[in-house]
């Protein structure tokens, strides 16, 4: 090696051993520690992290438990346990994890039973998925979305005939305990004419989930669904988990071109959840003991659902909202019937009566029928509701006797009738009736064919 060549060399190797010392090892993660637990909350002082960051707390004797942050004060930051808080001790560790929490996606999932942080709970094996999407998901453009222009088969004759939900569309069904949601959810889940079936079982007794899907959905109809778990006793953090990992699993078969159908019970223990989060962190109470928080939650995951780019796949959603002491006026009723493209009403008084599906017609409507519906289906049904209507309006005289044949035609047409257009509204569990035969037995019951 020449003089100038090895001169040359040795400057490089200088210059690179320079760069090397400059270079700063990677910074350990801060860690923090474990200062207060009140109630569900526990606070931790010392590290950073953003609202949202995954963190994981561990103590001496080796417990670990994740949580989330969900706000921060001066010098803490306040998390959210995913799981129970026994064994924490004061002075626990708490060290920020990198990533964010994701749902794993895949056509693998189809007739699995997940927890609410994405685990299976079904004992079938783990999950064979590569693909995850962000529990959070993704803001959609609402000019990129396709209108809601094509009706969908629900298999049930008086939401088909009477309450059209288009492909795409978000209702909400209304009911108190006891009333027959979950038999109707059964029906449409069976019945309703998808590629996938995303349900979401938020907040309610564990003894349900077991019978949802063994008595109600079924075999067959497991086969084509994901069912999300996320029970009473969950901690309310897996419950707004449970509620998110749903729809991500929805948006991803939506993503992949296929018309999903998301069925969520109930969109009120989600608020509720949110509501516990809110409150133990120090949210004042502004609506009936609900924080602004609620509010602002329940938008972010309603309009995740609807439909895709034009020629792309749909999520067309339905939200179960319970109305505690059948209380309509309930904040979440409210704000739901707001952002929602329209509700399904279960009445009490029909479910005592034994009319099922409870539906009571005149409170109950879709707000995209008109747009999907041709002008003979949109005059069949209101033609029946003003019948329904005339009957309702002088039941007390009816049943009392007090009314006279001949004094109204109006009212002793809707006397004729009233027996057909029950008959409509009420069907089996186990049988199911096309969009068609809805409409070809809607223009039945009406007299003269509706004309």
């Amino acid at each position: 090696m020449s003089e100038p060549t090895a001169q040359r060399r040795g400057a490089w190797l200088e210059r690179l051993r320079g760069l090397e010392e400059r270079v700063e090892p990677p910074r350990p993660v801060p860690t923090g520690v474990l200062r207060r637990m009140v109630g569900l909350t526990l606070e931790a002082q010392g590290c950073e992290a953003p609202v949202g960051a995954r963190c994981l707390i561990t103590t001496p004797d080796g417990t670990e438990v994740e949580a989330e942050v969900v706000g921060f004060g001066d010098d803490s930051l306040y998390l959210m346990p995913t799981g129970d808080l026994y064994g924490l001790t004061p002075n626990a560790r708490v060290t920020p994890l990198e990533g964010i929490y994701e749902a794993e996606v895949g056509e693998s999932l189809l007739g699995r039973v997940l927890d609410g942080s994405g685990r299976p709970i079904d004992g079938a094996g783990p999950l064979q998925t590569t693909q995850r999407k962000p529990l959070l998901g993704e803001a959609v453009n609402p000019l990129s979305r396709a209108p809601i222009r094509q009706p969908l088969d629900t298999g049930v004759r008086a939401i088909n005939g009477l309450l059209t939900v288009g492909r795409g569309q978000r209702m909400g069904l209304f009911a108190g305990s006891g009333v027959g949601k979950s038999v109707l959810l059964g029906m449409m889940t069976r019945y309703t004419n998808a590629d996938v079936v995303v349900v979401g079982l938020i907040g309610e007794r564990g003894r349900e989930v077991k019978e949802f899907i063994e008595d109600i959905l079924g075999e067959e109809g497991l086969q084509r669904s994901v069912v999300v778990a996320a029970p009473a006793d969950a901690s309310p953090l897996m419950r707004l988990h449970g509620a998110m990992q749903a729809t991500a699993v929805a948006e991803h078969f939506r993503d992949q071109g296929k018309q999903v159908l998301l069925l969520m019970d109930s969109l009120t223990r989600y608020a509720q959840a949110q509501r516990e989060i809110g409150l133990s962190i120090g949210e004042p109470p502004t609506t009936k003991g609900y924080p602004p928080s609620v509010f602002a939650r329940l938008p972010r995951l309603v309009e995740r659902a609807g439909n895709g780019p034009v020629g792309g796949g749909s999520i067309t959603a339905f939200y179960t909202v319970l109305a505690e002491g059948d209380d309509q006026n309930d904040p979440i009723a409210d704000a739901a019937r707001a952002i929602l493209d329209g509700h399904v009403v279960l009445s009490r008084e029909l479910a005592d009566a034994g009319h099922y599906p409870a539906i009571d017609i005149e409170a109950s409507v879709s707000r995209a029928m008109p747009n999907i519906v041709d002008g003979r289906h949109r005059e069949l049904a209101q033609r029946f509701q003003q019948i329904y209507g005339v009957w309702q309006q002088n039941r007390d005289l009816i049943n009392v006797g007090a009314y006279q044949r001949g004094t109204d035609p109006r009212v002793d047409e809707a006397i004729e009738v009233r027996p057909r257009l029950l008959e409509f509204l009420q069907q089996d569990l186990h049988y199911a009736e096309t969009l068609d035969d809805s409409i070809d037995k809607l223009a039945g019951v009406l007299p003269g064919g509706g004309a």
